[in-house]
């Protein structure tokens, strides 16, 4: 299990990119998941229950509690819309993010909402949602040296600062071996060696750095180029998971997002909660 990093600091197969509305002075990518080719039956109402969701209350912006000590967060409030859409009575509790796997492998909830990355080992013992996000991987720069398209070409030689023994640090080794590599301890330290110019770009993880740049404190710094989406550095991405045996569950659930995603739910709860895109 791999959780996201987090921020420290107060089409690639399968997916296409599809812009979202305009906000404030820029313009916030809204991922799509979904083949519009593929149409999914709605789902035969079975008996009354009260569906029971589990998730974190400590990573905005999927899944936080707010200033009232209400839970919310893109995964909970997806979560609440599926609720919504299907009839259903839920609730969604909190535990802690360690625990959550087994909470639900023992039945102390019905449903995983959190942004726990999908991999071999987590589609053994769960069966999951299609998916409705995914971790990316972002360069960030200065305002002034940001790029809207990015040839990797042109970092050769560059000075890319990036947290050591991180899956982005792996990358760059294997991947873009031609970049001069400033490793660091933390995202902090990353951001810090741009600034003081030791590097020229940070490479991490583009929730923690969409985190940054919407806050005051990232205001000089902008993405430069795309996403990097590559599943054996950064995760297949996100689902809700159910138990093996609660396969209605999950087509429910699937039947509940692509609805979502049709009538617009999916990206105004995406622009609520990311006013810059990872993406």
């Amino acid at each position: 299990m791999k959780r996201f990093a987090v921020l420290a600091l107060a089409c690639c197969l399968g997916l296409c990119l599809v812009p979202g509305a305009a906000l404030a002075q820029s313009r916030v990518t809204v991922p799509n998941f979904w083949d519009p080719r593929i149409r999914l039956d709605r789902p035969e109402p079975g008996p009354p229950r009260v569906v029971r969701f589990l998730t974190d209350d400590d990573y905005p912006p999927l899944h936080f509690a707010g200033p009232d000590g209400i839970l919310t967060g893109f995964s909970v409030e997806l979560a609440r819309a599926a609720c919504e859409k299907l009839g259903w009575t839920c609730t969604v509790q909190a535990r802690r993010f360690d625990t959550l796997l087994d909470s639900l492998a023992e039945g102390r909830g019905d449903v995983l909402a959190a942004a726990v990355n999908l991999s071999p080992q987590i589609r053994e013992r769960f069966a999951a949602s299609h998916l409705y996000f995914r971790s990316t991987a972002r360069l960030a720069t200065t305002r002034g040296n940001a790029q809207a398209e990015l040839d990797t070409r042109s970092l050769q030689g560059k000075r890319v600062a990036v947290v050591g023994g991180s899956a982005h640090q792996a990358f760059l080794e294997r991947l873009l071996p031609f970049v001069q590599r400033r490793e660091t301890g933390t995202l902090a330290g990353a951001v810090t060696a741009l600034r003081s110019g030791d590097a020229e770009f940070v490479f991490a993880d583009g929730v923690a750095l969409a985190l940054l740049l919407a806050g005051s404190a990232g205001g000089e710094l902008a993405f430069t180029g795309g996403p990097f989406l590559e599943s054996r550095y950064f995760g297949e991405g996100v689902g809700f998971l159910v138990r093996k045996e609660e396969i209605p569950l999950k087509r429910a659930l699937d039947y509940a997002l692509q609805s979502l995603w049709d009538d617009g739910t999916y990206a105004r709860l995406y622009l609520r909660f990311f006013p810059v895109s990872p993406f």
